[in-house]
């Protein structure tokens, strides 16, 4: 079973559904634009946001599938289910009742997270009512989860890559029934409900045909569940991490009108690079990992890490450069139109260009948590994450504070807080894996990475003489902005790809095992 191979399964199905989203967010941003309705709509949207990258997007996966996997090679496959089925009932009831509990207090809780606005403002009473519409989404996703880690411990990637296309396809068509910002964000929040239960009905389908009978029911609290479940509340918490710094800085963004929705749209596009590269890469190095640290294969885990960093650094920093040499222009591509304003592109940017520098951290922590998950220690990279969730708080209020003490927005502040979070927690990631003798980088991968560093900086210059006139795009490719932006950055990853073939950041028996 081939590492890249697993990659590019999860990595082709996660493209194609993260251009399904851009899609959707150019809709909505033309419908809603930026501003109090879109500040109300991005806190009802982060919700389910929030807990899709916790759990579908291989959290909660990465603690329960190195246990449930060892349970179905020790025991057999009755008793991998019964397990799997008794967590399932445990999961459902505890979001289930977190998700009641939720739509009680959605006043309290829009207090914290949507703080800036006067709990009497317009947006503030929509921000509430959405959000308690898209809330059941938590318990369904929950339920994703689980069958997402029932398949892909079977070796099993296209659906649980594949079903996040669902949410964007639902919202697509919501925003299409939308004839005022109002009723679009109200269309689209009830869109993300219904996704989440197409969602976890086309994984127990997936989860059916091989045979594993799953079933909803009162949860009987079995050591292997309770197992289960205390690996997975730390392993969640550590993998959230950069999701609750996300959290934070809404929730401070709040006082700032349209900064929610700004950060909201540079955070979708910086995410792309995330999802088909760390993602993809950290859900299919798990079920390896688990396999190389129960038989105790040094050699065989080291190379699986070396393996993963060098092919997720060689696939991130080129868009790491790319986001951070033109973020305006990028966002202003994509989204400027409708009510989306060249005012708003400029804004998104300023979070963009912050956000571009620490994706390849945002990416490395994606990559180096399942070392720690796969000899299920779920524990220390939770440390790190509340760490990292402790300094991107306080550095982020503390330059949101001083950057408007100064007459300046406050907003670009909480980006450069939330990436120099997750640089903290990667580095620390990293030295722990070293320190514990789990792992220690090979030459061969500190090759690679001077060889991706190299031929991004080549890209860098190529993508600069480009942007040195700025009509020169739009001679090369007229009337359409969005195609111009398109073509720019197949410029640049085209001579990225030529050049990191040539320096060997990316090798050509790489391709040759794509089959």
């Amino acid at each position: 079973m081939s590492l890249l191979r697993n990659t590019l399964t999860q990595s082709s199905l996660t493209f194609g559904s993260r251009i399904l989203g851009f899609l959707r967010d150019i809709l909505i941003a033309s419908k809603i634009g930026a501003g109090p309705v879109a500040d109300a709509f991005v806190t009802a949207l982060m919700f389910p946001n929030l807990f899709r990258r916790i759990f579908a997007e291989g959290a909660f996966a990465q603690a329960f599938v190195p246990a449930y996997a060892r349970t179905l090679e020790a025991e057999g496959p009755e008793a991998a289910a019964e397990v799997a089925r008794q967590t399932l009932r445990a999961l459902f009831a505890a979001t289930a009742a977190l998700t009641i509990l939720a739509q009680l207090a959605m006043p309290l809780l829009m207090q914290l997270i949507h703080a800036g606005y006067s709990t009497t403002s317009e947006s503030f009473q929509l921000a509430v009512l959405l959000t308690r519409i898209t809330m059941p989404y938590l318990a369904c996703m929950a339920i994703a989860a689980l069958l997402s880690g029932v398949l892909n411990a079977a070796g099993r990637f296209i659906l649980s890559a594949g079903a996040p296309t669902v949410l964007n396809v639902f919202l697509i068509c919501a925003a299409g029934f939308g004839d005022s910002p109002g009723n679009t964000a109200y269309y689209a929040s009830w869109a993300v409900l219904f996704a989440g239960i197409a969602q976890a009905i086309l994984l127990a389908w997936g989860v059916r045909r091989q045979r594993v009978r799953l079933s909803l029911g009162v949860p009987r609290f079995t050591p292997g569940v309770k197992r289960i479940i205390g690996l997975a509340i730390p392993g969640t918490i550590a993998a959230s991490g950069m999701q609750v710094n996300i959290l934070v800085s809404q929730a401070l963004a709040s006082f700032e009108a349209g900064a929610k929705s700004w950060l909201f749209y540079a955070d979708r596009l910086y995410q792309l690079p995330l999802g088909i590269v760390g993602v993809a890469v950290g859900v299919a190095i798990l079920p390896r990992l688990a396999r190389a640290a129960r038989v105790n294969d040094a050699p065989e885990s080291n190379a699986l890490v070396d393996n993963g960093i060098g092919l997720a650094m060689a696939l991130t920093l080129p868009a790491a450069v790319a986001l951070m040499l033109a973020p305006e222009y990028l966002i202003s591509g994509l989204y400027e139109r409708g009510a989306f304003l060249a005012s708003d592109a400029r804004q998104a940017g300023r979070a963009l260009v912050h956000f571009g520098w620490g994706v390849p951290a945002f990416v490395l922590i994606k990559v180096t948590a399942p070392a720690y998950f796969a000899r299920e220690d779920t524990v220390t990279p939770m440390r790190f994450s509340l760490v990292s969730i402790g300094l991107n708080t306080v550095m982020g209020a503390g330059l949101f504070v001083w950057l408007r003490s100064q007459g300046q927005d406050g907003f670009p502040g909480l980006a450069i807080a939330t990436s120099f979070a997750a640089w903290v927690n990667a580095g620390a990631l990293m030295l722990g894996l070293i320190l514990r003798g789990w792992y220690r980088p090979g030459r061969a991968l500190l090759r690679r990475l001077a060889a991706a560093l190299l031929a991004s900086v080549i890209m860098a210059g190529l993508l600069h003489l480009l942007r040195l006139d700025p009509e020169q795009m739009t001679r090369l490719v007229p009337h359409s902005r969005f195609l111009e932006v398109v073509v720019f950055i197949l410029i640049g990853a085209t001579a990225y790809l030529a050049t990191a073939v040539a320096l060997g950041a990316l090798r050509i028996r790489d391709f040759a095992r794509m089959r």
